[in-house]
């Protein structure tokens, strides 16, 4: 494998992998004598070198480039966990699994698809509901989970669910198949099993969204909205480094989370201050809540399970992004290694978001006022029927917001004549939109000036009598969250409950440490039983906050290959060792839910609902550091 050297550009450790340096990667597996010939790639990233390595990194230095593997082997169902140094030509580590499976590539998607229209059990399965044009038939392949069946243990399946057009190109979820559901083998791509519990009414409304189908009449009465930057956007973009408005940061990209945000600093004064040093998507779990047999096992991982890197859209200027926009484009590899473009995946601009601040002297007749901007950072992803933008926004207030975006397709589920259900919403005589949730995991490598952090409590309470005489007086009570089993939280609006990272080694001007704190926006909790699946496979979503020490190898909080994983792995397995967290490199995992029941509104194509959190600087300045925002040129 040594003579397969690929030309090195990156000027960073972090920098991601070019499209020229994915292919050698996967020349220099191709070209090992233990490359099999039924070996499929799931995914080539970049393998990310030890923080050491990073912090420690000079301009000029030299980097060994490398590109973290895993296969995929259709001979003895085997994965293999590799990682290849690109640099040197060579593989430093071949791990083979027996006990895993990864995620879906999109080559099964396609494939299963096929397979599944040209088997003859499906075709009678689809005689008995008077549909014969296969090519009318659209399969969504949805992960199978685990629910004890033998079947999940011996095969590599999909549990692969049905609806079918009117005409070519019309909505067809508009039209499910419900009470049919089909197993199949992704490794030999065969029809295992086809559940056939009920057949039901094909819904005949038809439920256009796509202009060139949709009948509704445009609105003609907008105005054009132009945003335009004379002298072009305040941030520059030098390779993977984007720099804007006192904060410095590095864009990352892997298959499985996407976006990924690194090195974050903020300028302050003449020190550059850390803050964060890498945020990403680290699990997105939607459990469905209706229990009909087509339905209760729609439990989709959409990060773990499908890869939100391998589904990212192009995205298009005036429509997903408007205004001055910088593209970074993206590529991930397909089964067989061949490297395929996502041009314009990640999207960079800013925005004015209003006042930062204002005030107005009455009595001397004087007035200020300074606009507040940020820097946007997003990509999104369409996983099967849902869309999921991914936005990282940074404040010249020194704020960092994330912030999901959730629209798309409902995935539809059909109803017998005169039928109805408490678990859905009928969106028509025949069909309604199930019940759901949507759980984001949001992974925080915190480094609140340095790595030496800890996570403090604070909720707001009444002052003890004593002390409060007029009944007024509240305070902060702050608890500082010491070990992995006392820092499993859950939020508490009853308290006006925050977390705030610290840090142990840096005071501002009052003598307390400085800090960020994680401020929730909207949350709920799982509705699945103590002893469900999801329960097993998710245990991730039971807490909105977890804590841990920093580990290499903790990057997944429901494990590395949830697909049919039984469960038990990551953040529940991890701090069940209740490790210190106090004063040390640490982790913070942020989960939060959005519970969709769904109405009528959100038919055909949901309106956007967002979710998210901020990160607010507490303490981190001496005082405001929006003060310096200059006045605006254009008050009349």
């Amino acid at each position: 494998m040594t003579d397969l050297i690929a030309p090195i550009t990156a000027t960073h450790p972090l920098d991601r992998l070019s499209e020229a340096e994915t292919t050698r990667a996967v020349e220099l597996v191709k070209a090992s004598e233990r490359f099999g010939g039924r070996m499929r790639f799931m995914s080539v990233d970049l393998g990310e070198p030890d923080k050491a390595t990073v912090i420690g990194f000079g301009e000029g230095d030299s980097i060994d480039r490398c590109a973290a593997v895993v296969l995929f082997d259709g001979a003895d169902g085997s994965t293999h966990e590799i990682t290849v140094s690109i640099t040197n030509g060579v593989a430093t580590r071949w791990d083979r699994r027996t006990d895993v499976q990864p995620a879906l590539v999109v080559d099964e998607f396609i494939e299963s698809e096929a397979a599944i229209k040209a088997d003859a059990g499906f075709h009678a399965a689809m005689a008995k509901r008077g549909i014969t044009d296969m090519d009318l038939v659209t399969i969504d392949a949805w992960t199978a989970g685990n629910y004890g069946d033998p079947i999940e243990s011996d095969h590599r399946i999909i549990r692969a669910l049905v609806w079918v057009h009117d005409r070519p190109g019309d909505n067809h979820y508009a039209r499910p198949i419900d009470g049919l559901m089909v197993i199949a083998d992704l490794t030999d791509m065969t029809v295992l099993r086809i559940d056939d519990e009920r057949v039901l009414p094909v819904p005949d409304e038809s439920s256009e969204w796509a202009s060139g189908h949709a009948s509704e009449t445009v609105r003609t009465d907008i105005k054009p909205l132009e945003i335009i930057q004379p002298e072009g956007p305040s941030f520059t973009v030098d390779g993977d480094r984007l720099r804007w408005q006192k904060w410095d940061l590095r864009v990352g990209w892997t298959s499985r989370e996407g976006l990924v945000i690194n090195t974050v600093t903020y300028t302050d004064g003449d020190d550059v201050r850390p803050v964060l040093y890498r945020a990403s998507l680290a699990e997105m779990t939607v459990p469905y809540g209706d229990p009909s047999s087509t339905q209760a096992r729609k439990n989709a991982f959409d990060v773990g399970e499908y890869g939100l890197g391998m589904l990212a859209n192009s995205l298009a200027l005036g429509c997903d992004c408007l205004g001055e926009i910088h593209y970074l484009d993206a590529h991930f590899t397909t089964a067989d290694g061949t490297v395929v473009a996502i041009p314009q995946a990640i999207c960079i601009h800013e925005e004015d978001v209003g006042i930062s601040w204002k005030h107005t002297n009455v009595r001397h007749d004087q007035s200020e006022v300074r606009r507040l901007r940020r820097l946007v950072v997003s990509f999104i992803a369409t996983v099967g029927n849902y869309e999921y933008g991914i936005y990282w926004h940074f404040y010249q207030d020194g704020r960092i917001e994330n912030e999901i975006k959730l629209t798309g397709m409902l995935s539809t589920a059909a109803l017998d004549t005169g039928e109805d259900t408490a678990y859905g919403t009928k969106l028509g005589e025949h069909v309604y939109g199930p019940n759901h949730q949507h759980f984001f995991c949001t992974r925080l490598d915190m480094a609140v000036d340095g790595f030496a952090n800890s996570v403090v409590e604070v909720d707001t309470v009444a002052a003890p009598p004593e002390e409060n005489p007029y009944g007024n007086a509240f305070r902060g009570q702050a608890t500082v969250l010491s070990t992995e089993a006392q820092a499993k939280r859950r939020i508490d609006p009853n308290v006006a409950r925050y977390w705030k990272v610290i840090s142990n080694e840096r005071t501002n001007r009052m003598g307390t440490p400085t800090g960020y704190k994680l401020m929730a926006g909207e949350n709920c909790l799982p509705f699945a039983t103590e002893d469900s699946s999801i329960r097993a496979r998710a245990g991730y979503m039971w807490n909105h906050l977890w804590v841990t020490p920093f580990a290499p190898d903790e990057r997944h909080p429901a494990g590395d290959y949830p697909n049919q994983s039984a469960g038990g792995e990551g953040l529940p397995a991890w701090t069940a060792q209740d490790r210190n967290v106090e004063n040390t490199d640490l982790v913070v995992w942020y989960t939060m839910g959005h519970n969709h029941l769904p109405s009528l509104e959100d038919w055909p194509v949901m309106p956007v609902a967002s979710i998210g959190f901020t990160l607010k600087p507490t303490g981190f300045f001496d005082a405001s550091p929006a003060m310096d925002l200059p006045p605006s040129n254009h008050c009349h």
